[in-house]
């Protein structure tokens, strides 16, 4: 009879989670996993894999989050246009600049691995053309309320978006100050989706 698991999965995804976001997958060591979960090698193993597993399971949890958060972040906004500004303005929506120097998981996982691991890949490639959809339904709403022309292609605009808000995520990664990074992002958005 297998024993109950004495641990919060939650707890220890959390944990595993913010160790690949702040070191990185290659620079995250089993005994960094360790440590952050509070389990031993086998329970680890037993629970979630390898670290590659564990990996994808953290990404794929943080980008449903992260999916709920995008879609949440539009609907609650007084109107699609104001949602869709407040979606290139995400990156900078902390005064301290924390979520600018941090990143994002996916973006930062995309640029460390997509190239040499096909399943970070797709799971990043799924990741936007999610977004992209979120975003192209509100430029068409913005459309469909005037604050848009009628001419604005939106799949295009709705990747536009997200090209901007990822390489201000990139940006921030630099270092870059967080003035200079909000007054860049206000810029794109009245450039991409203009009030």
């Amino acid at each position: 009879m297998a024993r109950p698991r004495q641990f919060d999965e939650d707890e220890v995804l959390r944990a595993v989670c913010d160790q690949f976001w702040d070191a990185g997958y290659a620079a995250t060591s089993l005994q960094d996993l360790m440590r952050v979960s509070g389990l031993g090698k086998g329970s680890l193993y037993a629970a979630f894999g390898d670290k590659h597993e564990l990996f994808l399971r953290v990404l794929r949890r943080y980008v449903a989050s992260l999916d709920r958060a995008v879609r949440r972040s539009i609907d609650s906004a007084p109107s699609a246009l104001e949602g869709l500004r407040s979606f290139v303005m995400m990156p900078v929506g902390d005064p301290e600049g924390v979520a600018a120097r941090r990143g994002c998981l996916l973006a930062n996982s995309t640029t460390e691995l997509a190239a040499a691991d096909p399943a970070v890949a797709t799971e990043a490639r799924q990741a936007y053309e999610r977004t992209t959809a979120v975003l192209a339904e509100a430029v068409r709403r913005a459309q469909d309320a005037g604050d848009l022309s009628a001419t604005t292609d939106p799949v295009g605009t709705a990747r536009a978006l997200l090209a901007a808000q990822q390489g201000l995520t990139f940006m921030g990664r630099t270092g870059m100050d967080v003035a200079t990074l909000e007054a860049t992002a206000r810029s794109l958005a009245d450039q991409l989706v203009p009030t």
